[in-house]
């Protein structure tokens, strides 16, 4: 039989979920053992136990809170689904790098997406205990407080943020560039390293906008949902609806949309 489809209530199960894995996480990092990190093929992508771990009882659980939703995973503990109405799109452990290193800046994100459309997000980042949720329709929330983007309406008012792929790339050049008229344009630059917390602080108002390329649909499915609830915009590099699957995403507070998506356009796909 099939279980009845009511995103708040999910909502709430969820959110219930990333603070029990969260608890786990850090417990985890006050003791982490660092002779079991791992590459993967990309250099510098690091995982561990931790990740593999906490991607396992996410698993577990969401299966038991939405049993007809497929799953798209960062660590692959279980079978990529391509053929369900449903998906969750799971990222343990957004920010392993600073994990590893004992940065307290990652983040559990888990997006549930209707075909390539998110219409849930949850991100919680257990270091400062706040829990960023949304679905299609409603608020987007911090610890259950409404969350709006930033009112900022100029680009030389706004603070960015951004991120640099594990491995080299042959637009490095064009990307330095972006960064570096950004950087003569606005307040400045961060680089936090984790792209889920990037999106909840667009749309909390701490940052009004945020840009990355090479990145993956379990890296940006939750936050860009709490975005667009919050008020933001999100596009791909051309301005276009290709930034779950795609790789690009310009996320901004929706005032500066336009201004900052044709700096980085101009630049990436020069004439």
């Amino acid at each position: 039989m099939k279980s009845e489809m009511n995103l708040q209530s999910i909502e709430t199960s969820v959110v219930e979920v990333c603070r029990e894995v969260g608890k786990f996480i850090l417990q985890e990092g006050a003791s982490f053992d660092r002779s079991r990190i791992e590459q993967k093929t990309d250099f510098n992508n690091l995982v561990s136990y931790v990740d593999k771990e906490a991607e396992r009882k996410l698993v577990k659980r969401l299966h038991e809170i939405f049993p007809e939703a497929g799953f798209v995973t960062e660590e692959g503990t279980v079978a990529t689904s391509t053929d369900r109405e449903y998906n969750w799109i799971i990222d343990p452990l957004d920010g392993t790098t600073n994990f590893l290193h004992g940065l307290p800046v990652f983040a559990i994100s888990i997006g549930l997406a209707r075909h390539h459309e998110v219409v849930l997000g949850v991100v919680h980042e257990m270091n400062r205990d706040e829990c960023f949720h949304a679905i299609e329709g409603g608020p987007a929330y911090c610890n259950d407080k409404v969350i709006k983007a930033s009112g900022v309406s100029t680009l030389s008012e706004s603070l960015l943020a951004t991120g640099f792929p594990y491995y080299h790339s042959d637009k490095k050049n064009e990307y330095l560039e972006i960064i570096k008229e950004f950087l003569y344009k606005t307040h400045g630059i961060r680089r936090l390293g984790s792209a889920a917390i990037d999106l909840a602080y667009v749309a909390c108002g701490r940052i009004e906008g945020y840009f990355e390329y090479n990145l993956h649909p379990w890296d940006v499915a939750a936050g860009v949902c709490i975005l667009k609830q919050a008020g933001g915009k999100v596009a791909d590099f051309k301005g276009g609806n290709n930034f779950l699957y795609g790789g690009e995403l310009c996320a901004t507070n929706g005032k500066v949309h336009e201004e900052i998506l044709s700096i980085i356009n101009a630049k990436w796909y020069p004439v």
